[in-house]
């Protein structure tokens, strides 16, 4: 079977690529813009990890270009495609919205076309559980009208009424992942637990952003990936559909930090500030419709999972 996972040299991308290339009856296929929001550097270590895996083809491409982008697709002929190249970001998407527009809309509808064209017979892609906005119902199922509150949340849920319109025209499968604040090894310096850790190296002051009253459901990478790879063979009822992916437990980010303490105990100063406007407060999601389709329970206990990342953080940036 023929991969294609976009944004291959990503957080999320990486930690997929690199389980599916393992797997002797697949053949991945990687594609990155490169895009510098975060550290350029810490993509070029992954897909330096990522080229030693002999089942592992990657090809610098940007999903906005897409004639470059169709004449891969169509030359390589893959069988499933995971949708993972994105601009991320909830408070970047104050600063910079254009980014989203381009990359996040643009670049998705680039892919849904490319893949009409080529009779791709399943595309995952990534949504996220921002979609939800601010809730007062717990926990957050699929089937729950969406509250957006910010530009990166629009865009996904944007992808997704998309994703509806093209499965419906052309009777294409598209199923649509909600992500929930995913962590772990070789994760992305802009978020909260990395931003944490790299403040601990630099010795630098870390901002607490709603005084740390946000509440998250986490979801460990390893987790994720599995989850996601699981899905490949699956039979879905519906050709269009969405599924939460968490670990359907919740935990004050005050706590969060005593975590990381105890494997990193470094002292920094701490500045508690007020709520951003884009920022949800709390997540806490159902994972009762992937646990039915997949049979994955094992959620690694963010205890296990904070200390995988400490143990790397520590090897990675010399703590």
């Amino acid at each position: 079977m023929k991969i294609l996972i976009t944004g291959a040299c990503g957080f999320i991308g990486f930690h997929l690529s690199q389980k599916l290339a393992f797997k002797k009856n697949f053949k991945v296929f990687g594609i990155d813009n490169f895009d510098n929001y975060y550290s350029v550097k810490l993509k070029e270590e992954r897909k330096k990890k990522l080229l030693k895996i002999k089942n592992f083809k990657f090809s610098k491409i940007d999903l906005v270009d897409k004639k470059n982008l169709g004449r891969f697709i169509k030359k390589n002929k893959f069988d499933v495609i995971f949708h993972l190249a994105a601009q991320a970001g909830v408070r970047y998407s104050i600063e910079n919205p254009e980014k989203y527009m381009r990359n996040n809309i643009s670049g998705f509808f680039n892919l849904l076309e490319i893949s009409k064209e080529n009779n791709i017979k399943k595309v995952f892609y990534a949504s996220s559980s921002s979609v939800y906005g601010d809730s007062n119902v717990f926990p957050l199922k699929e089937n729950q009208t969406l509250k957006t509150k910010n530009l990166y949340s629009l865009s996904k849920e944007f992808n997704e009424k998309l994703s509806g319109v093209f499965s419906n025209f052309y009777n294409m499968n598209l199923i649509g992942l909600r992500f929930f604040t995913v962590y772990g090894e070789w994760g992305r310096p802009d978020m909260m637990m990395m931003k944490y850790i790299l403040a601990k190296k630099n010795k630098t002051t870390f901002n607490l952003f709603n005084y740390g009253h946000h509440l998250r459901d986490f979801t460990y990478i390893e987790d994720l990936t599995e989850i996601m790879s699981l899905m490949i063979n699956k039979k879905f009822k519906s050709k269009n559909d969405v599924f939460n992916i968490c670990s359907s437990k919740t935990i004050k980010i005050t706590n969060v930090l005593k975590l990381i303490d105890h494997h990193i105990p470094n002292k920094i100063k701490i500045k508690k500030v007020s709520l951003q406007k884009a920022d949800v407060i709390k997540t806490f999601g159902s994972n009762k419709k992937i646990i039915k389709l997949t049979n994955y329970k094992k959620f690694t206990p963010i205890e296990i999972g904070i200390k995988n990342l400490c143990d790397w953080a520590k090897k990675f940036y010399k703590l």
